[in-house]
């Protein structure tokens, strides 16, 4: 797996998980589905991702994600 494809699983997963939230306990929960979409969205264009600094540190191999 490379880091581009964990960046997108890890953004997925905390999307379904925070639409879970939202649905179970308190519609609050659904300030982190819109933190996660403005994350994507401003990494997409500034080239900026702490989700992806994180996942090299932890030793994610650089790569493209889609060939």
């Amino acid at each position: 797996m490379t880091v581009d494809r964990a960046v997108l699983a890890f953004a997925g997963f905390m999307i379904l998980v925070s639409l879970w939230l939202g649905y179970a306990i308190s519609p609050y929960w659904y300030l982190l589905t819109a933190f996660v979409g403005l994350n994507l969205l401003q990494a997409s264009f500034t080239g900026f991702c702490p989700a992806a600094m994180i996942f090299k540190k932890l030793g994610v191999k650089p790569g493209v994600a889609f060939q």
